[in-house]
């Protein structure tokens, strides 16, 4: 049992879980609670090693536990104590792994991204990915000043779609060469098309702006059309991830 807070893997897993700059150069993550561990190994990702603390164990995280071990995955038990002092849960569930950050493959010719572009909120993020992966939209695509979609609390809003989802951080001059052949629509409060009148069956890319200030003149300048959810309520916006799972889920 771990005891001590020196100890270089609880050392590791606070960088990782607190510095963005930490995750990228050890090129990984945390992933904590059950369903993450659960859904890193069987997305085939490579786990370092995972850390437990027994008595906030529950029956599926003892069978995970087990997994883990038959893969040959290091595996440590942690004090309480430490645990506690680890988890950015507010109630751990007594797992976490260390787990090596992969970039999905694009498929050849995909036919509909979710840029979310400016989305600073890690809920929020992740709430989008998730409803991304759940719609089959092939990639998020993220611009310079989007949130970190591995953050930890990034990871918990998207519970593992970051696993399945191909995830590239690209600027937006790249962005707009690279998937040319895609039509880009943007998002907007209000101003351009009705959602339901636009015809979202051809290739396309889907923006969607920062909570606060809405698209940025990046993502306004990449744009080839805009166009908006009706709202007869009279309610100035929606909370960027509503917004889009609306429009996700009209594409498909």
């Amino acid at each position: 049992m771990i005891l001590s807070a020196q100890n270089a893997k609880l050392k590791l897993v606070r960088a990782l879980q607190t510095r963005r700059r930490s995750r990228q150069n050890e090129n990984a993550l945390v992933a904590e609670g059950v369903r993450l561990v659960e859904e890193a190994v069987h997305s085939g990702w490579t786990i370092r090693f995972a850390l437990y603390e027994e008595d906030s164990l529950s029956e599926r995280g003892l069978r995970l536990l087990e997994t883990l071990r038959s893969r040959g995955v290091p595996v440590d038990s942690v004090s309480p104590r430490l645990f506690k002092s680890l988890a950015a849960a507010e109630t751990p569930q007594g797992i976490l792994a260390v787990v090596e950050k992969q970039t999905l493959p694009l498929p050849p010719d995909p036919d509909f991204l979710l840029i979310p572009s400016g989305v600073r909120d890690p809920g929020n993020l992740g709430t989008l990915l998730r409803t991304a992966a759940a719609a089959n939209a092939q990639a998020a695509i993220l611009p310079p000043g989007t949130v970190d979609p591995f953050a930890p609390k990034t990871l918990r809003a998207g519970m593992g779609a970051q696993f399945r989802l191909p995830i590239l951080s690209l600027p937006w001059d790249e962005i707009r060469a690279r998937f040319s052949n895609l039509t880009f629509y943007l998002a907007e409060s209000a101003g351009g098309r009705p959602c339901w009148e636009v015809d979202l069956t051809a290739p396309l890319a889907l923006i969607l702006g920062g909570e606060a200030d809405g698209p940025d003149v990046a993502a306004r300048a990449a744009a080839d059309a805009v166009l908006q959810i009706p709202m007869p309520g009279g309610v100035e916006s929606l909370n960027v991830a509503a917004a889009g799972a609306i429009l996700i889920f009209e594409v498909v």
